[in-house]
Protein backbone atom coordinates (compact mmCIF):
# COMPACT_ATOMS: atom_id res chain seq x y z
CA UNK A 1 0.00 0.00 0.00
CA UNK A 2 1.26 3.38 -0.77
CA UNK A 3 -0.38 5.84 1.53
CA UNK A 4 2.76 6.92 3.68
CA UNK A 5 3.19 9.97 2.88
CA UNK A 6 6.72 10.33 2.04
CA UNK A 7 5.58 8.27 -1.11
CA UNK A 8 3.14 10.56 -2.93
CA UNK A 9 3.80 13.31 -4.94
CA UNK A 10 3.12 16.83 -4.82
CA UNK A 11 -0.63 18.19 -5.99
CA UNK A 12 0.57 19.06 -9.71
CA UNK A 13 1.92 15.60 -10.18
CA UNK A 14 -0.91 13.99 -9.33
CA UNK A 15 -3.24 15.97 -11.37
CA UNK A 16 -0.32 15.05 -14.46
CA UNK A 17 -0.38 11.63 -13.38
CA UNK A 18 -4.28 11.60 -13.70
CA UNK A 19 -3.95 13.83 -17.20
CA UNK A 20 -1.61 11.02 -18.41
CA UNK A 21 -4.14 8.16 -17.33
CA UNK A 22 -7.00 9.90 -18.66
CA UNK A 23 -5.12 10.36 -22.49
CA UNK A 24 -3.75 6.68 -22.60
CA UNK A 25 -7.44 5.27 -22.11
CA UNK A 26 -9.04 7.76 -24.34
CA UNK A 27 -6.17 6.47 -26.99
CA UNK A 28 -7.51 2.62 -26.01
CA UNK A 29 -11.03 3.85 -26.60
CA UNK A 30 -12.03 4.32 -22.97
CA UNK A 31 -13.44 6.86 -22.37
CA UNK A 32 -13.46 8.81 -18.65
CA UNK A 33 -13.75 12.23 -16.68
CA UNK A 34 -10.98 14.18 -15.18
CA UNK A 35 -12.97 13.52 -12.05
CA UNK A 36 -13.21 9.85 -12.69
CA UNK A 37 -8.95 9.80 -13.49
CA UNK A 38 -8.23 11.84 -10.07
CA UNK A 39 -9.91 9.30 -8.32
CA UNK A 40 -8.53 6.20 -9.95
CA UNK A 41 -5.21 7.68 -8.99
CA UNK A 42 -5.73 8.15 -5.49
CA UNK A 43 -6.90 4.39 -5.13
CA UNK A 44 -3.09 3.61 -6.99
CA UNK A 45 -1.72 5.30 -4.01
CA UNK A 46 -3.94 3.31 -1.50
CA UNK A 47 -6.59 5.89 -0.32
CA UNK A 48 -10.22 5.92 -0.53
CA UNK A 49 -10.63 8.84 -2.82
CA UNK A 50 -9.00 11.86 -4.36
CA UNK A 51 -9.77 14.04 -1.60
CA UNK A 52 -7.80 12.21 1.10
CA UNK A 53 -4.84 11.81 -1.46
CA UNK A 54 -5.42 15.73 -2.01
CA UNK A 55 -4.98 16.49 1.88
CA UNK A 56 -2.12 13.89 2.31
CA UNK A 57 -0.37 15.56 -1.03
CA UNK A 58 -0.50 19.38 -0.05
CA UNK A 59 2.54 19.66 2.34
CA UNK A 60 4.86 17.60 0.10
CA UNK A 61 7.81 19.95 -0.95
CA UNK A 62 7.90 21.66 -4.76
CA UNK A 63 11.39 21.89 -5.95
CA UNK A 64 12.82 23.25 -9.19
CA UNK A 65 15.96 23.94 -11.17
CA UNK A 66 17.73 26.78 -9.80
CA UNK A 67 16.09 26.79 -6.66
CA UNK A 68 18.36 27.49 -3.36
CA UNK A 69 18.28 24.84 -0.93
CA UNK A 70 19.86 23.81 2.62
CA UNK A 71 20.48 20.40 4.13
CA UNK A 72 22.63 17.89 4.53
CA UNK A 73 24.69 15.92 2.57
CA UNK A 74 26.71 12.42 4.20
CA UNK A 75 26.14 14.32 7.57
CA UNK A 76 27.98 17.24 6.60
CA UNK A 77 25.65 20.74 6.44
CA UNK A 78 25.63 22.28 3.12
CA UNK A 79 23.81 25.11 1.06
CA UNK A 80 23.67 24.77 -2.76
CA UNK A 81 21.68 25.40 -5.93
CA UNK A 82 19.38 22.74 -7.66
CA UNK A 83 21.21 22.51 -10.85
CA UNK A 84 19.47 19.53 -12.42
CA UNK A 85 16.40 17.34 -11.79
CA UNK A 86 15.14 14.21 -13.02
CA UNK A 87 11.63 12.35 -11.86
CA UNK A 88 12.39 8.83 -11.29
CA UNK A 89 9.88 5.43 -12.00
CA UNK A 90 6.37 6.56 -10.59
CA UNK A 91 7.18 9.86 -9.76
CA UNK A 92 7.84 8.86 -6.09
CA UNK A 93 11.42 9.99 -6.35
CA UNK A 94 13.77 12.79 -7.63
CA UNK A 95 17.33 12.98 -8.84
CA UNK A 96 18.77 15.87 -8.21
CA UNK A 97 22.26 17.54 -8.95
CA UNK A 98 23.40 20.32 -6.36
CA UNK A 99 25.99 22.91 -6.67
CA UNK A 100 27.20 23.29 -2.92
CA UNK A 101 27.99 27.11 -2.39
CA UNK A 102 30.84 25.81 0.06
CA UNK A 103 32.46 22.41 -0.81
CA UNK A 104 31.72 19.69 1.26
CA UNK A 105 34.09 17.69 3.12
CA UNK A 106 32.61 14.44 2.55
CA UNK A 107 35.01 12.21 5.03
CA UNK A 108 34.76 12.20 8.51
CA UNK A 109 38.63 11.33 9.80
CA UNK A 110 40.84 14.01 11.02
CA UNK A 111 43.49 12.74 8.97
CA UNK A 112 41.98 12.97 5.69
CA UNK A 113 39.75 14.79 3.47
CA UNK A 114 37.64 14.38 0.37
CA UNK A 115 35.88 18.00 -0.93
CA UNK A 116 33.04 17.50 -3.62
CA UNK A 117 31.30 21.24 -4.74
CA UNK A 118 28.75 19.09 -6.95
CA UNK A 119 26.82 15.97 -5.98
CA UNK A 120 24.06 13.84 -7.32
CA UNK A 121 21.39 12.22 -5.13
CA UNK A 122 18.00 10.88 -4.91
CA UNK A 123 15.11 12.10 -2.68
CA UNK A 124 11.59 11.59 -2.12
CA UNK A 125 9.05 14.00 -1.83
CA UNK A 126 10.05 14.19 2.20
CA UNK A 127 13.65 15.57 0.98
CA UNK A 128 15.42 12.39 2.43
CA UNK A 129 16.99 10.31 0.28
CA UNK A 130 16.45 6.27 1.14
CA UNK A 131 19.94 5.40 1.02
CA UNK A 132 21.82 5.96 4.66
CA UNK A 133 25.37 6.14 6.25
CA UNK A 134 26.83 4.00 7.86
CA UNK A 135 25.34 5.35 11.54
CA UNK A 136 21.88 5.17 9.94
CA UNK A 137 21.18 8.73 8.89
CA UNK A 138 19.86 9.29 5.12
CA UNK A 139 22.67 10.21 2.94
CA UNK A 140 21.31 13.04 1.41
CA UNK A 141 18.31 15.90 3.40
CA UNK A 142 17.61 18.50 0.80
CA UNK A 143 14.65 21.23 2.09
CA UNK A 144 13.93 24.56 0.42
CA UNK A 145 15.85 27.46 1.73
Amino acid sequence: MMNETTTIAPLEELKAQAKRLRQKLLGEGVQITHSKALELIAHQYGVRDWNTLHAQAGNRMHLRVGDRVSGRYLGQPFTAEIRGMTMLGDGSHRRLTLQFDEPVDVVRFDSFSSFRQRVTGEIGWDGRSARQTSDGEPQLVVRPE
